[in-house]
């Protein structure tokens, strides 16, 4: 039994097993990729983060058996969900009160170095949130989040969004700048 995805696990099978409803295989899926998905929350809208992420795994577990692809697609895919979520999110959020949040999805079940690691997450997040907020528009905090936490590449980054590649690129380079000036750099950027 796979108990979290990492790099060289092999991911087809994990996503097939998933896709016939084994709650290990969808369980690896949300712990390997969970993180990012609320970092990238944090960074838009920290006070509902939690519950976007976990709203965002409800619509990806709807939705599991019809996708097909490799994990680098898988993540772009669940990003997606994500993206359309926070829009969703920020068309509604004027029109009725704060939800109360979703019940973790893994159970509640974790260790003690899973709690650690997770609190020191969260923290790194939210500074990297406030960087984010304070020094890019919009656009680039999106194209920031989409290409380091999710690592999409640009041609999807570019469909998740409405915008052409070139845009992205430009919006991404414009973003290095700025938060190179803030002593703040993501080295995943430049690669």
């Amino acid at each position: 039994m796979v108990t979290r995805m990492q790099a060289g696990d092999d991911f087809a099978a994990v996503l097939a097993a998933a896709q016939l409803g084994q709650e290990w295989a969808f369980a690896a899926l949300y712990r390997g990729l969970n993180s990012r998905i609320l970092r990238y929350f944090a960074a838009r809208v920290p006070d509902v983060a939690e519950d976007l992420a976990a709203e965002t795994w409800v619509g990806a577990a709807r939705n599991l058996r019809s996708f097909e692809g490799d994990e680098p697609r898988f993540r772009a895919w669940l990003f997606t969900i994500a993206h359309r979520r926070l829009v969703q999110h920020w068309r509604e959020s004027a029109r009725r009160p704060p939800a109360e949040p979703l019940t973790d999805l893994d159970g509640g079940h974790t260790d003690a170095g899973e709690v650690e690691d997770g609190a020191v997450q969260t923290v790194a997040a939210q500074e990297a949130a406030k960087i984010i907020a304070e020094s890019l528009t919009s656009d680039q905090a999106e194209v920031v989040l989409l290409r380091v936490l999710a690592g999409i590449d640009i041609e999807e980054v570019a469909r998740i969004l409405g915008k052409r590649p070139g845009t992205v690129r430009g919006l991404q380079h414009k973003a290095v700048r700025k938060l190179a000036a803030t002593n703040f750099f993501f080295e995943a950027l430049t690669q």
